[in-house]
């Protein structure tokens, strides 16, 4: 089963990065039953949506675009390290769940959040509800992560107990999930 955790935010002077490379140690060290990878959006470089044909028809006209279905078709399950922007998701991350569709059916979604007081779970709630419309399946489990800045040292992420022992139950349940959700696909 290979996990894939997508590192949503781009913009300059991020901390996702640090918080994806915690999990993603995190997660290959606890959950060896998983392929871990990392699709990291501000590497990959998707424009704002532009495919001239809708995602359902699987026709994609852009070499981003087929770059892209490539690598989530290739994943069977999804760790999402989501910001909160403005109580909601980034918009790079909708973005990329609009490219595509047949791609993200049938496979569970987990959420790692980071932010302020509310550590992100405004974002993960508006996040739940669209991958849910492409067919995925939210797992309740989620790693939160208030005041991430707290956590930071030297561009590095330092997880609490409380950390460590969400993410164990994320990678337990994704992989429960993915295995799960395999014969539907």
């Amino acid at each position: 089963m290979k996990l894939t955790i997508v590192i949503t935010s781009t913009r300059p002077g991020r901390v996702g990065k640090a918080v994806a490379d915690w999990f993603e140690g995190y997660a290959k060290e606890h959950a060896p039953h998983l392929e871990v990878a990392v699709a990291d959006l501000k590497e990959i470089d998707l424009p704002l949506y532009d495919e001239p044909r809708h995602p359902m028809l699987q026709d994609y006209e852009h070499a981003h675009t087929r770059r892209w279905s490539e690598i989530v078709e290739q994943s069977d399950a999804f760790v999402f390290v989501l910001p909160e922007y403005n109580h909601t998701a980034p918009p790079t991350f909708f973005n990329a769940l609009d490219y595509l569709y047949k791609e993200w059916n049938f496979k569970p979604a987990g959420f790692v959040s980071y932010g302020g007081i509310s550590g992100g779970i405004r974002a993960v709630e508006t996040a739940r509800h669209t991958v849910s419309t492409m067919e995925m399946v939210p797992v309740k489990q989620q790693v939160l992560i208030p005041m991430v800045g707290e956590h930071l040292h030297d561009g590095v992420f330092h997880p609490t107990d409380m950390h460590t022992q969400s993410a164990q139950t994320l990678v337990e349940m994704i992989g429960r999930w993915a295995t799960a959700l395999k014969t539907m696909r």
